[in-house]
């Protein structure tokens, strides 16, 4: 059932992860939940957590994560959080690359692809 399947969101900062889960409580996932995965040296952070059923990845850049929210980073932090997010990445059961598309396209395509896994 669709209310009871818990999703987790990660990616890096900025990627859109509060703003996925926002969209997809307002079209009958209650069970959606961002997870800040990216700050921990843990790698299975995302499983102590949340422990999904089903695990969504966002990928944004460096440059557009900036362009997102002004973040007071440089590229080899980023490029650490990609390697805390390399475990999550692993086990999505979807990535999305965030890049070229706007929140509601991200929408979309995570619902589609959530209304596929029935």
């Amino acid at each position: 059932m669709i209310a009871n399947l818990k999703i987790g969101v990660v990616g890096p900062c900025s990627a859109g992860k509060s703003t996925l889960v926002q969209g997809l409580k307002q079209r009958g996932y209650p069970n959606a939940r961002p997870i800040s995965q990216e700050h921990s040296y843990v790698p299975y952070m995302w499983q102590r957590i949340t422990n999904p059923d089903v695990l969504i990845y966002l990928d944004v850049s460096y440059e557009n994560a900036q362009k997102r929210r002004w973040l007071n980073w440089t590229p080899d932090e980023y490029t650490e959080q990609l390697i805390r997010l390399q475990h999550a990445r692993q086990h999505a059961h979807l990535c999305v690359d965030t890049n070229p598309l706007s929140a509601g396209e991200v929408l979309e395509e995570v619902v589609r692809f959530l209304e596929a896994r029935g």
